[in-house]
């Protein structure tokens, strides 16, 4: 059974081959079947119900969809309260009775609240660089939630349990449409007789995967068993982000930040208008992409997570404590004299040189014992322990 942290990595870049993989992401539809064994572990329907008890997630974060509409919250919730503060809760025979007339439940953001789909969707981030989440999704019967429709993000497609009937159309009217765009009114392809085109049609099962790009249209539907799959999405940073990146970089400039000229005179202003386009220029040629991207990487989030009792305590843990290290993606190190630097979450902090050596090893291996974290650095198990409780005050390690 493939390890969920390792899902992605080496399931899936197994399967198809990590270069072809990542050169694919986001321009061509990939398939694979990693086999049933490799997604077992990620979510089981004991699983969800106690999700279901235990969480209680209500609208809309999970909701209900029946042949392209939304289901009445209404119908499936009540009205009560939690710590005297009024909130949605799912009734289960109002769920029961809604599914098996056919709606399908959407659950956002199950990689906060259950760790193997947390660990996969980590793997994922590890090597798209992006920012993921996953949703599932649970239906009965043959009938579908969504009509023909495609993502403003792309989409890595996990079937779990039963077999869902998928039809890919491809991109639409309009390349790479985005969620704030100035055009939404754009169509599916279509062939010389009028009807949607098909690139893929297939049905989905257990430890299948679909890579859909954003942009491409698809059609899904129920084959009259069960079907619960994981949508794994992330949003890829574009040409827009950059701009973004460089408008920033404008509160700097003087320039930029001065009153438009409106009350002047013609030539005042075409000549203000000059000066600000070329300084836009020089700044935007000078904005790297690499640089973009790596500051990018450096404010990338860490997923929530807790330590306790361990940055509290004083002394530090033994040789057989498990360390886990916290940033999603690698960190890079940088030496500055006696000291080494690294940025994560959007913060910098600054160590003495000697701990390089220990969070080169943590960011590689991601999780060890503390003995086997000093024998891969070269330092004194005690010096090891010492090193991983400052870690786990700074939240940058887990300590279990």
């Amino acid at each position: 059974m493939t390890d969920p942290g390792h899902l992605f990595s080496e399931g899936l870049c197994g399967t198809v081959g990590r270069e072809a993989l990542t050169a694919r992401l986001s321009e061509e539809f990939v398939f694979a079947d990693l086999g049933a064994d490799a997604v077992r572990s990620l979510v089981t329907f004991e699983d969800l119900n106690a999700l279901l008890a235990a969480c209680a997630p209500e609208p809309p974060r999970l909701r209900l969809h029946r042949d392209g509409s939304p289901v009445p919250v209404d119908r499936y919730t009540e009205v009560g309260t939690a710590s005297r503060v009024t909130r949605r809760v799912v009734r289960p025979e109002a769920l029961y009775r809604e599914l098996r007339a056919g709606a399908s439940l959407v659950l956002d953001g199950l990689d906060r609240m259950h760790p193997p789909v947390a660990a996969a969707a980590d793997d994922l981030m590890r090597l798209v660089c992006e920012r993921v989440q996953a949703n599932m999704y649970l239906i009965w019967g043959e009938s579908r939630g969504f009509d023909t429709h495609w993502d403003d993000h792309d989409t890595v497609i996990v079937q779990v349990e039963g077999t869902k009937h998928w039809q890919v159309h491809g991109p639409g009217s309009r390349p790479h449409p985005m969620k704030n765009d100035v055009d939404h009114d754009h169509t599916p392809p279509r062939d010389a007789d009028g009807e949607l085109q098909v690139v893929w049609e297939g049905v989905l099962r257990p430890g299948q995967v679909l890579h859909v790009p954003r942009g491409w249209w698809h059609t899904v539907t129920g084959t009259g068993d069960v079907s619960l799959h994981l949508t794994f999405g992330f949003t890829r940073a574009t040409g827009v982000d950059w701009a973004d990146a460089l408008v920033r970089r404008l509160f700097e400039e003087e320039a930029f930040r001065r009153d438009l000229p409106r009350f002047a005179d013609p030539d005042v202003r075409r000549k203000h208008r000059r000066e600000l386009a070329a300084r836009l220029a020089e700044l935007a040629e000078e904005a790297d992409l690499d640089a973009f991207l790596a500051e990018r990487d450096a404010r990338f989030p860490r997923r929530t997570s807790f330590s306790l009792p361990w940055p509290m305590a004083e002394g530090a843990p033994g040789p057989e404590a498990r360390v886990e290290f916290v940033p999603i993606l690698p960190p890079p190190l940088t030496r500055e004299g006696d000291k080494v630097a690294l940025s994560v979450g959007g913060r910098r902090y600054t160590f003495p040189a000697e701990v390089g050596d220990v969070l080169g090893v943590l960011a590689e291996r991601r999780s060890l014992t503390v003995a086997e974290l000093a024998g891969a650095a070269g330092a004194a198990p005690e010096r090891a322990a010492e090193v991983v409780s400052v870690l786990a005050r700074h939240h940058l390690v887990l300590i279990r």
